[in-house]
């Protein structure tokens, strides 16, 4: 069985809102023994299942994402385990908006799909349906790929920014998640109430959420690129209060200990957060 996630170059004009464009093609399911385990990185996500269809375990609840389905995945703060519909061939293209970019996509609040997964068409209505149409119609995935660009680029000139918001999760990003909201109440002015209503419509989870995600981001992505020896070296924990403080993030956002994850395979997750 072999997998395989490519890197697409955004449209220069994207390049502000979206962290990450790849191409994920699969020859089958993934192997028995992997757990296909995928961990929160902060990014709301446009999928395009253009060959064959994607399943989701999201707190519980099965997602599907259908052949020729384009999807709209909330921002996830729990572990998710993701494999391909059928044992065959799989072609998936998947946008991830970075935390400061999906409100200038999708004028809804956004906390209403947190940790959900639904059609494009329930979401946007009609919108969607001719987007998902257009895209079914092309042949090419580089066809499939400028359009959904081109829509995203007129959805983009629908709605302005919010520089207060931007604001806030630049602060959060540049510090690793380190800032607290009573930082982010001094440098806006505006209460942690205000805030916390204006990240949940513009973003789907309050600041203090998104600082735990982007603090264990850190680390992850360190040690799935296998600069962490072990899950305990002490000069990690300048990101959290002590030990007991990073394990429970990391149960919360993988399910397991960390002493138990180190013996899991899980080659999928860790590619799939690589890309």
């Amino acid at each position: 069985m072999q997998i395989q996630f490519r890197h697409i170059e955004p449209h220069f004009l994207l390049k502000n809102y979206i962290e990450k464009m790849w191409f994920f093609e699969s020859s089958g399911k993934m192997p028995v023994d992997d757990m296909k385990l995928v961990v929160p990185n902060g990014n709301i996500k446009l999928t395009v299942s253009y060959q064959n269809g994607i399943v989701a375990a999201v707190n519980g609840k099965t997602f599907a994402s259908k052949e020729h389905d384009i999807t709209l995945t909330g921002l996830v703060d729990v572990p998710v385990i993701l494999d391909v519909d059928e044992d065959v061939a799989t072609g998936t293209i998947g946008i991830e908006f970075n935390p400061q970019g999906a409100y200038r996509f999708f004028h809804f609040t956004l906390n209403d799909i947190q940790n959900q997964i639904y059609p494009l068409s329930d979401v946007l209505g009609n919108l969607g349906k001719q987007l998902t149409e257009q895209i079914n119609n092309t042949t090419s995935t580089q066809e499939k790929i400028v359009a959904l660009q081109q829509f995203l680029l007129k959805q983009l000139s629908l709605h302005n920014e919010d520089l207060i918001f931007e604001f806030c999760i630049e602060k959060i990003i540049a510090s690793k998640g380190r800032i607290t909201v009573k930082e982010l109440e001094k440098k806006t002015g505006y209460s942690s109430r205000w805030l916390n209503m204006k990240f949940n419509d513009k973003l789907g989870v309050s600041p203090k959420n998104l600082s735990s995600i982007i603090r264990f981001k850190q680390y992850y992505q360190a040690f799935i690129k296998g600069n962490e020896r072990s899950f305990f070296r002490n000069d990690f924990y300048e990101l959290y209060y002590d030990q007991s403080h990073f394990i429970k993030d990391f149960k919360r956002f993988t399910g397991l200990p960390p002493t138990k994850y180190e013996k899991q395979l899980n080659n999928f997750g860790k590619s799939y957060y690589k890309e």
